[in-house]
């Protein structure tokens, strides 16, 4: 058994808790984390955090307040498209003068 240390294990704690590890570097990680209270401890924080982000983004926003979002943007593109189009036109009507 090779115990990695806190400083790697807490480095990659991220890596191991979505496997994104090699199956050497997460075997190292989970020896020290059966051995290390503080580690473990901080593992299931991030469990408990990544649970939480995946139940918030199952939830839906109500429905008044997508619509008013929505408004808001479909205004600014709109007013973006004709800011565009102001800035084509008094383009177009400048003439370069000729030297």
């Amino acid at each position: 058994m090779t115990d990695c240390g806190c400083e790697r294990a807490k480095l990659e704690l991220d890596e191991y808790l979505h496997d994104e590890l090699g199956a050497d570097e997460a075997r190292m990680i989970r020896e020290h984390l059966d051995g290390c209270r503080d580690c473990e401890t901080e593992l299931e924080v991030s469990r408990s955090l990544v649970a939480a982000l995946k139940r918030g983004c199952r939830e839906k926003a109500p429905d008044a307040f997508r619509e008013q979002v929505l408004s808001a943007v479909r205004d600014m593109c709109a007013r973006h498209a004709d800011d565009e189009a102001a800035a084509a036109s008094a383009a177009s009507t400048v003439t370069p003068e000729i030297a």
